[in-house]
């Protein structure tokens, strides 16, 4: 089998699968090195310390799998509608955990690859390659200014998933930047945190500060934060070219139920744990969910929330604390 066939016919697998979008990227791909090393080293990573470690292999995927010949970039499409009006859940965190998921996918690929005399190596956002400037060479779509990825097809809304292969594949045609004048990602970050376009400082972004961030939320940021208890779409949202999104034809990543907000303030580690077991949330843990719902709770609870936060107003905890306190007088100075 030469190597389009080869590819034509991993790609009808791939779907075979679920994947909504496959390409191919060459080894050579230009992953933008010098510019996330100067990323890094501006320190805009901020907390995500993983991102700065061994650059080199970051950016060089010979040094993950030297006998490396081909890169596959597959795309699962997340979007679904926002379920509650309350508070938000980022969209691909309203399921299960896509890292799970994809990750079975890709091992089902992998099986598939080893019959036809391939070595590979499969990874799902958190291994050593950079997954969206290899999802531009391999033609899934560009990136934005917000710096996500644009698929034609999907718009905004794609998980995506990475196999270095030692299999000699031809490569796809990459992707051409159709952004053209629009800014609408950069004007509606709530905290300014696309300082530039295609430059995103994470520090201030409110997805990092949901999520990544350990400490206190900055005082600075917690009005801009509104009802976003994890992540934050609002980039995402705007784009044009969501008008094409179509809801996700994976049942895992349907929303589960989410729980009254308030309610939330008198769970135990447990009940935090049976909520959001299997879903991305549950790596924030019970003391940053609770950081999350006292910032959404001072910017939109009323009187009859005040119950629930004085209960954690004298937490043993120095942040949930300065939380409460914080939440409680945001509702007394509206009230």
């Amino acid at each position: 089998m030469d190597a389009k066939a080869l590819r034509e016919n991993l790609r009808a697998e791939a779907l075979v699968l679920g994947f909504d979008v496959f390409g191919v990227a060459p080894i050579e791909a230009d992953v933008k090195a010098d510019y996330f090393k100067k990323w890094i080293a501006d320190g805009m990573h901020g907390e995500m310390e993983w991102m700065a470690k061994d650059t080199e292999r970051r950016t060089e995927v010979t040094r993950v799998l030297p006998e490396a010949q081909s890169i596959i970039v597959v795309g699962l499409n997340y979007y679904q509608p926002q379920p509650n009006p309350n508070y938000q859940i980022a969209k691909y965190a309203l399921g299960q955990d896509y890292h799970n998921i994809i990750t079975k996918k890709l091992r089902k690929l992998c099986t598939v690859m080893r019959t036809l005399g391939g070595a590979q190596k499969p990874y799902v956002d958190t291994g050593p390659v950079l997954e969206k400037p290899l999802a531009v060479a391999a033609g899934l779509g560009w990136q934005g200014k917000s710096t996500i990825i644009l698929q034609p097809e999907f718009g905004t809304w794609l998980f995506l998933g990475i196999i270095i292969t030692t299999l000699k594949l031809e490569s796809s045609s990459p992707s051409i930047n159709r952004c053209g004048s629009c800014t609408r990602c950069i004007t509606a970050c709530p905290t300014s945190a696309i300082i530039a376009p295609y430059k995103l400082d994470a520090r201030k972004c409110l997805a990092y500060l949901t999520i990544e961030h350990k400490g206190p939320i900055p005082v600075e940021y917690r009005k801009p934060l509104g009802n976003r208890i994890f992540g934050c779409d609002d980039c995402l949202d705007v784009c044009p070219w969501n008008k094409w999104a179509k809801e996700t034809k994976e049942n895992k990543f349907k929303a589960r139920p989410q729980p009254i907000l308030k309610e939330t303030l008198s769970w135990g580690e447990a009940d935090f744990l049976n909520q959001f077991r299997g879903t991305p949330v549950k790596r924030l843990g019970l003391l940053r969910w609770w950081r999350n719902a006292l910032t959404v709770m001072g910017n939109t609870g009323t009187p009859g929330d005040l119950e629930a936060i004085g209960r954690l107003v004298n937490h043993a905890d120095p942040m949930v604390s300065e939380h409460a306190c914080w939440a409680r007088d945001q509702i007394l100075s509206r009230n």
